[in-house]
């Protein structure tokens, strides 16, 4: 069975237009509006000392970084909601298109099964999975996890509105909270789409699959989501949107020091720079500081000078390669099971099964 996996069958599928995709994504949740901000968010209320942390931690260090799981309070999160719905990423829409296309065969493969989605968002591309084991099975339980309360209520409420054979179960947690419940929901499937795999380091990857192995029963399912796209250009173009939400985004990170921590940095004079590294073979994301500044995190009372020009890591966005993954994925006794992607080759959607 092992021998097999290093070739799994690979399934390309019909690359649907921009407004196709978004067409077939939004009839999941016809009755969609602007969510609420006002939400509690579970990194924004009670956890303010363990950001603190985080950002000194990221200040003190050498070069300088931010830990991307800040990015998305509510006011990221409906940022993030923005940069998904540009003509440029076509990370959404590619992987929206292939989930619409292969849905069904999906549901067919894992049968009846708890879905539970790390970083979950919106939850609209999950709809159309979500979709298909109703269409097949009558009814399906759905547990999406996010750091943001106020984007998994409007997902609950979307969902009970378009989908209402989903039992929705929320969970507002760190990836953390999340694995014990695995075991509980067994037989479960555990989506993690979007690529937000590529946001992890090479440590972080590693512990991210050593805990899944360890939470995820035999015969469970994961449906894993990965950016396989090499043109530089078009990856570029997708994290520099010219309607100019990356910036926001990249931005945002900063006035939520300033809302939480008491910062008092000037974002105006913040710019987002974000480039392909190709001999890492990832995006990495910069705040840049067009002039110098300080940055106090009150509840230290510590005062962190950065020197114009000076950038701070915010973020990664890792492309892979399937040659590679499938036998990585292999070492924490995951098959893969089928791979789909869509015919131009940008995006991979990865079943896998947990031996």
């Amino acid at each position: 069975m092992a021998g097999g996996n290093r070739n799994p069958p690979v399934v390309a599928v019909g690359t649907a237009s921009y407004h196709e995709t978004v067409a077939a994504m939004a009839a999941c949740s016809a009755h969609r509006t602007s969510y609420a901000l006002e939400g509690r968010d579970r990194t924004a209320t009670g956890d303010s000392l363990e950001f603190a942390h985080s950002v000194a931690r990221g200040l003190d260090d050498s070069p300088r970084w931010l830990d991307c799981r800040y990015l998305y309070d509510a006011a990221g999160s409906h940022i993030f909601e923005r940069i998904c719905e540009q003509p440029e990423y076509y990370l959404t829409r590619t992987e929206g298109a292939i989930l619409a296309a292969v849905g069904l065969d999906i549901a067919l493969r894992t049968g009846s099964i708890t879905l539970i989605e790390l970083g979950s968002g919106s939850s609209i591309k999950t709809g159309l999975l979500l979709d298909a084991y109703c269409e097949l099975y009558g009814n399906a339980c759905y547990t999406p996890v996010d750091i943001s309360s106020s984007i998994l209520e409007h997902a609950r409420e979307e969902l009970a509105a378009s989908l209402p054979d989903v039992q929705v179960a929320p969970l507002n947690s760190t990836y953390d909270g999340a694995f014990p419940i695995f075991r509980e929901h067994s037989p479960a499937m555990l989506l993690f789409l979007g690529s937000t795999l590529g946001n992890l380091n090479e440590a972080e990857s590693l512990d991210f699959w050593e805990r899944v192995a360890a939470n995820l029963s035999s015969g469970d399912y994961c449906l894993l989501g990965l950016d396989i796209n090499e043109d530089a250009a078009t990856i570029d173009a997708a994290y520099n949107d010219a309607a100019g939400w990356s910036e926001a985004f990249t931005r945002n990170l900063f006035a939520r020091m300033n809302r939480e921590l008491g910062s008092a940095i000037a974002t105006d004079a913040i710019q987002h720079v974000a480039a392909f590294n190709r001999e890492c073979s990832r995006v990495e994301i910069y705040a840049r500081f067009q002039r110098a500044q300080s940055i106090y995190i009150e509840p230290f009372d510590r005062v962190f000078e950065l020197e114009a020009g000076e950038q701070i890591l915010t973020e990664i966005s890792c492309k892979f390669r399937l040659e590679e993954m499938v036998p990585y994925l292999a070492d924490f006794d995951f098959i893969t099971e089928q791979i789909y992607t869509d015919s131009d080759k940008r995006f991979a959607v990865l079943l896998l099964e947990r031996r």
